[in-house]
């Protein structure tokens, strides 16, 4: 064993010179966007709670109630024993709520990178097309390549491009595969032109709205997602969003034509072979889409902090990109570079982590700032001083 792990050593060694290794802070106790963390109290800009519903008392509760009635723990997959009562309730809603396409249906996964995976291996395989934007979430490009079907990643939101790609392919069956809010951009895809290339190439068009749920749609008023924000809808989309972001809970659900789920239920292997999230958290999150339905000033503080944020950060010396969602990044540059202002940040009590390679591009570490309708405009203010006193340094 001695050669095998001084290899790794070496390894991590190699990753710590160049500014890529990673380090596990402690949460001890959180009132959001406030926390204790590695035995300090911090303020927070690096959660996906953008609704700041994790705490919510009526999920809570929610919760409670349902590990009571259900248990802990689900027991079994959702084709063997696993699949409750609650489970079947909030997909059902789900369905009708997100209503990618007429008579749509959902179905619940653990994670969305179990979703995603499951959506693209039972949608293509051999002598088929995944056609992905290069910006991808990684469990998209992951799930392309266990599909075994030929992967072609086009630049990042360049539709020329794409339908360049899509005419020249004589792939059985072709799948457009896009982040609808790009988790490290903060961008949001060009849905309809994306759909308009999938129908004029008889495509699949698989949308992760990971970041999107909860916050966008008609005009933030709403929270149905990257669908209702652009008015789309689509036998050919599969969607995707997961429910430990906005929701505030955990896991992942897909919505797209009963067909399409169907086939998941009946051919996606991670969906198959793993145990159902518990039922009590179906509980917590049916209370958690009550909520992000009726209270809809939390979006509209969220996006009172989105502007305010941007107007603060002009005066800035790193590179803010254009973003009008939730997802605010600052980029620095080099990894230790980004490392420093980070950990200037913390030591003036403020808790944003550095993003670096392989998450992003080479050369575009940053701070991936991410606001909450927890945070106040005091909390943003605050974020930009300290960010204006270190760059003055």
């Amino acid at each position: 064993m001695s050669q095998l792990t001084t290899e790794l050593d070496a390894t991590l060694a190699a990753r710590a010179a160049c500014g890529l290794s990673r380090v596990r802070r402690i949460v001890e106790a959180r009132d959001a966007p406030r926390c204790r963390v590695d035995g300090r109290e911090m303020l927070h800009f690096g959660s996906n709670d953008y609704l700041a519903l994790a705490q919510h008392p009526r999920l809570v509760e929610a919760v409670c109630e349902g590990a009571v009635r259900y248990g802990v723990g689900a027991g079994a997959s959702h084709l063997i024993s696993g699949h409750f009562q609650p489970h079947e309730s909030i997909e059902r809603e789900l369905g009708r709520w997100i209503a990618p396409c007429r008579g749509a249906r959902a179905l619940l996964f653990s994670s969305g990178y179990l979703a995603n995976l499951a959506i693209v291996t039972a949608l293509a395989a051999r002598n088929d097309t995944v056609f992905a934007d290069r910006l991808n979430h990684a469990c998209l490009n992951d799930a392309a390549l266990l599909s075994r079907a030929a992967f072609v990643r086009y630049p990042h939101v360049d539709i020329d491009a794409l339908d360049r790609r899509l005419a020249a392919s004589r792939a059985r069956r072709k799948l457009i595969a896009t982040d609808a809010v790009f988790s490290m951009d903060g961008d949001i895809a060009p849905l309809p032109l994306l759909l308009e290339l999938a129908d004029a190439h008889d495509a699949w068009l698989v949308i992760d709205d990971a970041h999107g749920f909860g916050v966008l749609g008609d005009r933030h008023l709403c929270g149905r997602g990257a669908l209702a924000h652009f008015g789309m809808s689509s036998a050919r989309i599969v969607y995707m969003a997961t429910l430990g972001k906005a929701a505030g809970v955990a896991g992942a659900f897909v919505a797209a034509h009963s067909s399409a789920i169907d086939m998941l239920i009946q051919t996606a292997r991670s969906y198959m072979f793993t145990t159902a999230s518990p039922p009590m958290l179906a509980c917590a999150i049916e209370a958690s889409i009550a909520l992000i339905k009726r209270e809809t000033a939390r979006r509209a503080q969220l996006s009172v902090l989105i502007d305010r944020w941007r107007i603060a950060a002009q005066s800035l010396p790193w590179r803010l990109l254009p973003s009008e969602t939730a997802i605010q990044p600052l980029v620095i540059g080099g990894n230790e570079d980004a490392l420093r202002v980070s950990a200037a940040l913390w030591d003036r009590g403020i808790w944003v982590p550095a993003i670096r390679p392989p998450t992003v591009p080479r050369g575009s570490a940053r701070l991936r700032i991410t606001l909450t309708a927890a945070h106040t405009t005091d909390d943003v203010e605050t974020l930009a001083e300290a960010l204006r006193d270190i760059a003055a340094e």
